[in-house]
């Protein structure tokens, strides 16, 4: 990505977030934010969240005091006008449930950028509510990297749905964990990713109420093996 288009980016997405975006939050959502302190105020970052419902990006994108750039399903990309703002909002297509190669080479770019990169390591939306296993691609960013990830859960957003709540406000939490980075392998393999996978969610999973957490229920079968981002 050339400079002139990450400063594009950067501008078109804070004119959008500062106005409309947060306005249209303010007037049709009640938040219940906690743990603001642990977002890190500068530097390359992961943020990895649950996904319940299409209005988590937006809401997270809201609340959140710095600029997320999103790893998006590429099939939204390529909605007439719509995919258009996609672009334009600097956010990263992917295809998913495959290696996706370039968009690997997107997400690192934008790390080596100091830029936070939104993830569902769910890969998808859970329609039952509760968390699902978590798909390798956050962990084996991080891993890549060496990127510490916020751990950050959303709820309430299950029972929004447009165009009724234009007309009556949901409460809607957003929980923000502790950063902490990955146990670096000699090898980053098949098990090695999927073991980072397994923290991952289970740190999410500790900031969500009991129902909502799914698989990860129990806090799973093994101790958390991580630490403290530097």
């Amino acid at each position: 990505m050339s400079r002139f288009r990450h400063w594009f980016h950067t501008i078109y997405y804070w004119l959008n977030v500062k106005t409309w975006v947060r306005l249209v939050i303010l007037i049709n959502v009640r938040r219940r934010i906690s743990g603001l302190d642990n977002i890190p105020p500068k530097g390359a970052l992961i943020l990895a969240s649950n996904h319940l419902n299409v209005a988590d990006p937006p809401m997270l994108t809201a609340v959140t005091p710095r600029r997320i750039a999103w790893m998006t399903k590429k099939e939204l990309f390529d909605i007439p006008v719509v995919g258009v703002l996609y672009h334009l909002f600097g956010c990263l297509p992917v295809r998913r449930f495959s290696a996706d190669l370039q968009a690997l080479r997107l997400a690192q770019e934008a790390l080596r950028r100091g830029l936070v990169l939104g993830m569902f390591p769910e890969g998808t939306r859970s329609l039952e509510h509760q968390l699902g296993e978590g798909e390798p691609g956050t962990a084996l960013i991080a891993m890549r990297t060496n990127t510490p990830i916020l751990p950050t859960a959303v709820w309430g957003t299950e029972h929004m749905k447009l165009p009724r709540d234009f007309f009556r406000r949901t409460t809607i939490h957003v929980a923000y964990g502790k950063p902490f980075t990955l146990p670096r392998p000699q090898r980053i393999d098949k098990k090695a990713v999927e073991e980072g996978a397994r923290i991952i969610m289970q740190h999410i999973a500790e900031l969500l109420p009991e129902r909502y957490r799914g698989v990860y229920a129990d806090g799973g079968t093994k101790p958390l093996q991580t630490k403290g981002a530097r």
